[in-house]
């Protein structure tokens, strides 16, 4: 039986990161009403209406209140006025003080992480450079819950090594929502790129994300002759319906988010593999949302019916059981990471192998969990689940983040030769 060496680290719900964000007294036109715009509109005409004295005081008293807790206030000042303005079809000319005080009214600092940290993925991090022999720059991503169950993506770098050390980089006092511009049903994000990644922090902005960016599932994508790109599928939560979407970025610094199409899109849970099979992409689904299925599209953001490849068959996955996290390539084939919904809607994780040229073979199957909760994971926001979305492979070991109870996040490594051995029997 395959046995897990953890980590003595834990990430934790935390109160004190925080970031400025719009303050939606009225943002956009679809959103608005015309008690918003009166609002609105009454706050505007009563800075307007402030004497340039008045203005300079007030503005200085929030600048020197949140002086400690953030950066590039300014400039977010400045974008906010701009906005407000334009949509209230406002072009008075007014000083640089007064458009900053105008901002700050449509305003808000946000606590991304206060409620619950969970759900990480992880990916080896593009930049390699100064990093000690036996070690890897890594990049973990982290579902963040704040105030109204808000789901954002947050990210944390780390390295690895040797055996099973991990180092967790510090986190900037304050941190960076990503700047967020629509195209249609696409969003492009961005940070500057004097941003720390561990300080970014992904939120949503279209209406089907309205709740929450959901379960990001990162791989490192590679296709032959071409440089080689980040995509994460996450769910999309609208706060009455959920879509599966696609994150895509090569720098940490630039995303675009996408929705996915066709009828596969409409479930949670898809894992992008992390090259093309056969000349398609391929993902791992769940269409029935309790079995696991192989897709396969010439398109990355089209994905139709699939074919079957497990359903539940233990006691510990007999209500449902789907993937946590994108494929892995080893030796042997795939390494599928799953996750089983058993008595009492516990979730333990588990593990598959699939065969590498046609994955919709299942060449193995742990008939028991790798990881399940236990007494000191057991309570927290959702009791009695473990998940993660994604693990990673550095040679024969298996470094595994998970999240315990939905509320924080701990490590893990497996042999991977022990975890051939638990499927031998299959």
């Amino acid at each position: 039986m395959s046995s897990i060496t953890h980590s003595d680290l834990l990430l934790t719900a935390d109160a004190s990161k925080v970031v400025i964000r719009p303050f939606d007294i009225a943002v956009e036109p679809r959103d608005s009403n015309p008690v918003q715009l009166f609002r609105a509109k009454r706050i505007v005409h009563a800075v307007l209406a402030m004497p340039e004295r008045s203005v300079a005081t007030e503005l200085a008293l929030v600048l020197e209140d949140f002086a400690d807790r953030h950066t590039e206030t300014r400039a977010f000042f400045e974008a906010r006025c701009e906005d407000i303005m334009s949509l209230l079809r406002l072009n008075d000319e007014v000083s640089p003080a007064r458009r900053h005080l105008i901002g700050a009214y449509f305003s808000l600092e946000y606590a991304y992480a206060a409620a619950a940290i969970m759900n990480p993925s992880v990916v080896i991090h593009p930049d390699q450079k100064g990093v000690k022999r036996g070690h890897t720059r890594i990049v973990l991503s982290l579902r963040t819950v704040g105030e109204g169950h808000i789901s954002s993506i947050a990210f944390r770098e780390a390295e690895l090594g040797p055996g099973t050390e991990i180092t967790l980089c510090d986190v900037p006092n304050s941190s960076i929502a990503a700047k967020a511009e629509l195209d249609g049903d696409t969003v492009f994000m961005s940070v500057s790129p004097d941003t720390p990644l561990s300080a970014t922090v992904l939120f949503p902005a279209t209406a089907a994300q309205r709740n929450g960016l959901e379960d990001l599932r990162m791989t490192r994508f590679s296709d032959e002759g071409a440089k080689a790109v980040f995509y994460g599928t996450f769910t999309a939560f609208s706060g009455q319906s959920i879509s599966s979407q696609l994150l895509e970025t090569k720098d940490f610094q630039s995303f675009s988010l996408r929705p996915l199409r066709g009828s596969a899109s409409h479930n949670k849970g898809m894992a992008l593999f992390p090259r093309k099979i056969d000349g398609q992409y391929a993902m791992i689904g769940r269409q029935d949302n309790e079995s696991l299925y192989f897709l396969s599209s010439p398109q990355i953001d089209l994905w139709d019916d699939g074919i079957l490849i497990a359903a539940p068959v233990q006691p510990w996955e007999l209500v449902q059981i789907g993937n946590c996290g994108p494929p892995i390539e080893i030796d042997e084939g795939w390494l599928l990471l799953t996750h089983g919904v058993g008595a009492v809607r516990q979730y333990a994780i588990g593990a598959m192998l699939l065969d590498r040229d046609d994955p919709t073979k299942v060449l193995g199957r742990t008939a028991q969990p790798i990881i399940s909760p236990v007494d000191d994971t057991r309570n927290g926001y959702v009791p009695n689940v473990v998940y993660t979305c994604g693990a990673l492979a550095l040679g024969r070991r298996l470094f595994i983040p998970y999240a315990v109870s939905d509320s924080a996040v701990t490590f893990g490594w497996f042999s991977i030769d022990d975890l051939m051995d638990d499927m031998k029997e299959y």
